[in-house]
């Protein structure tokens, strides 16, 4: 179900890691909504022989390479949630190639279709400054146990490991601040897509029933 008559309406989504953003934003693909995925540029940024390749190279070094020259992202990964500096310096490479292709795809899909909704589906959305592309930000909220959890879960790695990315990325109160809605993950899977549909209802201004 596309804006009534509308333009196009971008939404940020966002969340801490393993919150469930993607969940959310597959809610949202099957209602309409045309989803620009910031993991997924980025995967493509660091292709091998992409601009972002070679200053990741140049930057970390051949030991964050794998023997077919990919970059080895789970060691990388390691690295930079491990070591603030190391973040920095990945952050300074990876952010504005990313924003500049997000920017893209927004104006792609203007160009293509008058109405509709675009969600940025991004867990560094504000931390990154990307939220400034978006007309209204929506977080997904979750407690930190649960997080965790699912966090441990999902990547197979410790507790601390799992502590150390939550903590690198902003806390959520204070992603709260940057919030126009809260999607409230806590529960049960009908709980947040009831959540879902009523924004999608509210954005699109279609009567409740």
């Amino acid at each position: 179900m596309k804006l009534s008559g509308k333009p196009m309406k971008v939404i940020g989504l966002t969340g801490g890691i393993a919150s469930g953003k993607s969940t959310v934003a597959k809610m949202l693909e099957s209602l309409g909504a045309h989803i620009i995925d910031a993991d997924k540029i980025a995967r493509n940024l660091v292709a091998i022989n992409m601009p972002a390749w070679f200053k990741i190279k140049e930057c970390f070094g051949e030991d964050f390479f794998l023997a077919n020259s990919e970059i080895d992202r789970k060691k990388l990964g390691k690295a930079v949630f491990a070591d603030e500096s190391m973040r920095k310096k990945l952050d300074e490479i990876m952010f504005p190639c990313i924003k500049s292709e997000i920017s893209k795809k927004i104006d792609m899909l203007k160009d293509k279709e008058a109405t509709g909704v675009i969600v940025i589906d991004a867990a560094l959305l504000i931390e990154a400054g990307w939220h400034v592309l978006a007309d209204e930000v929506w977080l997904i909220k979750i407690d930190v146990n649960t997080q965790r959890k699912r966090l441990i879960k999902r990547d197979t790695i410790s507790d601390i490991q799992a502590q150390e990315r939550i903590d690198s990325q902003m806390s959520l109160e204070k992603k709260a601040q940057f919030a126009d809605n809260i999607i409230n993950n806590s529960s049960s899977f009908a709980n947040t897509e009831k959540q879902v549909k009523r924004l999608w209802k509210e954005i699109c201004q279609i009567p409740a029933q």
